[in-house]
């Protein structure tokens, strides 16, 4: 079969090439991908640090083609979203009925791929901050493939929602996206003038993070799930101390040994065909041009998700 690996000797690191087939183990089951959609911690790695030879991939769609040997899970022609650690981006994915979800037929395949990492990321980091009704909240990268969700999320909760960009151009999406203020900055130091926020969701890192700590309410909560910046964050301690604000590390991965993937996804999927989350697609393309979608995705030059269909 074909899938997308890592390829050193290539001007883009990402190709499309032949790998042996998908072999599943008895409890697993095995999805003929149709889409998939792109996070940035997996391109990071593939770009950066994958071997060659590797085959990332998390986000897939597509339909059913056997079931497992246990005879759980969807049957043979169900479409089906769900998660792989790794290897997503093929042809075939074999995994367990526990990371995938039942499609209805008002939602698409491409819009189902964007779901599982970005969907589950927002949703469960804005769990953080309790009941969000009247609060205020605020979200960096709000434009992004998490950021875009949360904030429709959040406002669809009842949040009075702020949301934080790098360019004029990421402005009107994130107001449709349902936020009442956007604010177009580097470095977030005009937080402040927009707050004391309940809530923030941030993952750009560096000053970025600094500057939203000492936007928070006194018992304000921050959600650090990011750091695109890749600078470090200088705090002065002293701020803190007579205050209970708190910053929550949210790393999602670790979460699904604990958590139902398909729970989780079941409700987003909810959310989708009730209206009240509306996934961006900010690029859509054929998978052999993931070199170039990827590299204009690490470059935050797409707005929203970025999804590939396999041919």
């Amino acid at each position: 079969m074909r899938s997308i690996v890592v390829d050193a000797s290539g001007p883009h690191r990402l190709a499309v090439r032949d790998v042996p087939e998908a072999t599943p183990n008895p409890q697993q089951v095995v999805v003929r991908v149709e889409s998939i959609s792109l996070n940035q911690g997996e391109l990071r790695y593939a770009m950066t640090g994958a071997s060659d030879g590797a085959r990332p991939g998390w986000d897939f769609a597509g339909t059913v083609e056997r079931v497992p040997q246990t005879g759980q899970g969807p049957a043979e022609g169900t479409r089906v979203v769900g998660y792989a650690n790794g290897g997503a981006w093929s042809e075939r994915v074999c995994v367990s009925p526990e990371h995938v979800s039942v499609l209805p037929d008002d939602v698409t395949t491409n819009v189902a791929s964007t779901l599982p990492i970005a969907g589950l990321t927002a949703l469960w980091s804005l769990a953080e901050g309790g009941m969000l009704a009247g609060q205020r909240v605020l979200i960096t990268g709000a434009s992004g493939g998490v950021g875009h969700m949360a904030v429709q999320l959040a406002a669809a909760s009842g949040a009075h929602v702020v949301g934080a960009v790098r360019r004029e151009s990421q402005q009107e999406p994130v107001i449709q996206d349902g936020a009442s203020t956007v604010i177009v900055t580097e470095e977030l130091a005009e937080a402040s003038a927009h707050g004391p926020f309940d809530l923030i969701l941030e993952s750009v890192g560096g000053a970025v993070l600094a500057n939203a700590l000492n936007a928070l309410t006194r018992e304000g909560v921050c959600v650090s799930f990011g750091n695109s910046s890749k600078t470090a964050t200088v705090l002065e301690p002293e701020a803190y101390m007579l205050g209970r604000t708190r910053m929550v590390g949210f790393f999602l991965l670790p979460l699904f040994e604990h958590r139902s993937v398909s729970q989780g996804v079941d409700r987003l999927i909810r959310l989708v065909t009730a209206g009240d989350l509306r996934p961006r697609i900010g690029a859509q393309a054929p998978w052999d041009q993931i070199g170039e979608v990827a590299e204009r995705f690490m470059r935050r030059e797409i707005s929203g998700k970025a999804v590939l269909i396999l041919d």
